[in-house]
Formats: structure tokens, sequence, C-alpha cells
């Protein structure tokens, strides 16, 4: 638009001076002075007002470009004044600067934030020019691990830390390498890695130091709490079946004491007893021995069980401390001959550790009935299944159970279901878990 008014009054400067040259040629010709001076004038006029005409639009752009190229967006050109054509080309003038404005403002923006998030890091970040050894960036946690204050030159370090200076920037770290620094007398593990990258006609070195002598130690004592999680979890759980029914035995054993002919001992009862006792407890050791050596963690002992006796040493363990919870549990094998190849003692692990959920969710339901079946599917393989009647699992939570550590009991440790998945794994086979709320949870064993 600009452009096409410019056009159209050069061209009408243009023809008017054309037509008044003509005239002037006429008049000199037939000798007409005063025409002639007149016309003379009037060309002399408009030569020199094309000549402005000209030369202040090519000075109004020649200012602008004068302002660009000191990166001078700050000034306002008038756009209420003047010719038309350049109050709009001002008005384009102010538009350009405007738009640079609002680009260099959310630029320095991105920069404060970008700063901000690298102070924020606990990794070291360095860059500097590799001709120069100017420091283009470094944060807080860079300084703090090399222990020493802001600095603009690489030079400084190397003043006052030589040996520091040489293992840090003297060294190549191409990829990932780990290097012990000497800082504030001590011996500091740090993993340094490095790339380089130009900046118009400069060259800069960009450095990463990550201080993994406090990882390591922080994951060191985060893994111990854990282990000794998982420990705690599964030896109570153990220990609570095998104290219950320690003390049914006991009790049995001081009535008949006190009283022999009302309270009859029954020794076979009493050695079913023992021996349950006897088995979780070689198992329990088994499992604090597997822990000890976390080399065999991937060790199974198989051997061919058979389910009814896995299922009868469950009863045993579980069914005294039932009886004073008023909880129903029930055994229930389709082919008393049915067997499995697997490691039992980790099994009944599993196995307890399911009941104790089942009981917990039907501690608050009346009437409540535990169902531990097995069973072959059309493929032969063994299925056992712990079903209950109780509150069931929300279905929010459901894909979340089996990851370590996530629990919903206020006293739960969140081991119990991601260590029988990791036992069901290792035996190649799989546990899957079907709920509904408020009628009951499906927890199956597929080997």
């Amino acid at each position: 638009m600009i452009y096409k008014n410019y056009r159209r009054f050069l061209l009408i400067r243009l023809v008017i001076l054309f037509g008044l040259l003509t005239v002037l040629a006429f008049s000199i010709s037939y000798s007409n002075t005063y025409i002639a001076a007149g016309a003379t004038i009037l060309s002399l006029y408009f030569m020199y007002n094309l000549y402005r005409f000209t030369t202040r639009r090519f000075l109004e752009m020649d200012d602008f470009f004068e302002s660009v190229r000191y990166r001078d967006f700050s000034r306002w050109f008038v756009e209420d004044k003047g010719p038309q054509d350049i109050r709009k080309l001002h008005v384009g003038f102010n538009e350009v600067n405007r738009t640079i404005r609002e680009i260099n403002s959310e630029k320095d923006a991105q920069y404060v934030y970008l700063q901000k998030i690298l102070e924020m890091v606990d990794i070291g970040i360095f860059a500097y020019n590799i001709n120069t050894g100017r420091v283009l960036w470094s944060n807080e946690s860079f300084l703090r691990t090399i222990d020493s204050p802001s600095f603009k030159n690489i030079s400084f370090v190397k003043s006052r830390k030589p040996l520091l200076y040489n293992d840090v920037f003297e060294v190549n770290h191409s990829g990932n390498s780990s290097t012990i620094l000497d800082v504030k007398s001590e011996k500091l593990k740090v993993l340094i890695s490095e790339t380089t990258f130009r900046v118009q006609e400069d060259s800069f070195r960009l450095l990463v130091l990550h201080n993994i002598e406090e990882t390591l130690n922080q994951n060191e004592s985060e893994a111990w709490k854990k282990l000794l999680s998982v420990m705690t979890h599964e030896i109570m759980n153990s220990i609570a079946p095998i104290s219950s029914l320690a003390d049914t035995l006991q009790t049995q054993i001081k009535a008949a004491a006190n009283d022999p002919e009302t309270n009859l001992l029954e020794l076979d009862d009493l050695d079913a007893g023992i021996a349950s006792i006897k088995k979780r407890s070689e198992g329990l050791m088994k499992f604090a021995k597997t822990y000890r050596s976390l080399n065999k963690v991937t060790h199974l002992n198989l051997e061919k069980v058979k389910v009814a006796d896995l299922f009868k040493n469950l009863h045993n363990l579980m069914q005294p401390g039932l009886k004073v919870k008023d909880v129903h549990l029930e055994f229930k094998v389709e082919n008393t001959d049915l067997e499995i190849n697997i490691d039992a003692y980790l099994i009944e692990q599993v196995l307890i550790n399911l009941l104790l959920n089942a009981i917990d969710a039907v501690k608050n339901v009346e009437q409540g009935r535990i169902m531990v079946s097995a069973k072959q599917n059309v493929n032969g393989n063994a299925i056992i299944r712990v079903q209950d009647n109780g509150k069931g699992i929300p279905s929010e939570i459901i894909d979340s159970i089996f990851i370590p550590f996530f629990t919903t009991k206020k006293n739960g440790s969140g081991i119990g279901l991601s260590l029988s998945k990791e036992i069901m794994m290792l035996h190649k086979g799989k546990i899957q878990v079907n709920s509904e709320a408020e009628k009951g949870t499906i927890v199956s064993l597929s080997f």
C-alpha cells in the first residue's frame, strides 16, 4: 500500500515536470520570453520538490536501518504528522520495533526461566569459551561441588587449584567418565560428561558434573531400608500363624494336664501341629538365608509337591488364628493326586500372604468366608485360587497393587503382593487378580 502511494505521487510529479519542460521547450522555440521564464521557474521548483520527495523517503528508511544496526528498538516514529505515505511508513517501522521488543522480552523471560531451572537442579552445569577460557554459564551446584566462589575465567581455578583444574578442564571427558576429585581435603567421586558447541565464530565447552558420592550413599541407605522392610514383613507374616498355633497347642496341653479325663490330648493333632510349626520354621529359615545371600535370590529348590499336602499344612497353620476372628476358611482340591513342581517353601509364603490379605478384607464382613481351591485347566496346568467375600479392591488402584511398597493399609508395607509376583515369575507362572467392590476378590496362581 505504501509502495503504491509512493509510485502514484512520484508519477504525478514526473508528468508535471515533463509537461513544464515541454512548455519551456516550445516557448524557447517561439521566443516567448515570459512563458519561458515562468516555465523555467516552475520546472526548477518541481525538480526540487521531486528531489525532496524522493530523498525524504530514503532518509526515513536510512534512519530506521541505522536504529536497527545499533539495536535501538525503543525509538518511536511519529504517525500523525507529515505526508500520508510517510505516516504509513512510520506505522510500519513502529510495528517492526514493537514486534522485536516483544520477541526480546519473551527471549529474556525464557532466559530467566531457564536460568532459574538450572540453578535449582542438583547437577553441576558449566560452559566456557574454549579459546579464551571466559565463563559463559555456571550454576551454584557446580561451584559448590568444586568448592569455589563464582569466577569469570577458568584461569582462576588454574592458579588456585591446579590439580582440580587438570581433572575437570584438561582431561577429555567424552561420554560419561567417573573421576575422583580432591575437594576440601577429601576424595569426592563425581561423574563428568562434556560436549562442545559453536555460537557464531566462538567454540564453547559444556561440562556436566554429577556428585555421585551422595547419590550412592543415599541409594545404598534406601536399599537397606527396603530390604529390612521386606524381611520384617515376611518374617512377621510367618511368625503370626506359628505363634497362634503354638498358643493353641499350649492351651490344649495345659487343659489335658489339669483335667486329663475331661480334656483328652489328641496326640495326632499335637504331632500335626508341631510338624506344621517345624515346617514353617524351616521355610522361614530358608527365606532368611535367601535374602542374606542375594546372589541366590533366583535359585529355586523345585520338587513335586501334592497340592493336598500343601493345603493341609496351611490349614494347620492358619485355622487356629481364624477361630477367634469368626472367619470360615475352606480348602478344596478337585483331584487329591494333583501335583505341582514348585519350591514349596516360597509358594507357601505366597499363599500365606494372600490368606492374610483375604483375612484383612473380610474382617468387617458378617460370615466372612475364604476359599482356597486348586484344579487343572484344559491345558493341564495347575491353578490355585484364593477367594474371599470381602470388601474388594477399588478399580482405581487395582493396577497398582503389584507395585513395590504400594499399600492402602495403615500399617502395611506394600511388599507382600510384589514379592508374590516375583516368586511366581521365578516359577515361570503368573498371578492374576479379579475383584469387585463389596463382593470380593479372587487371586489366581497359574503354574
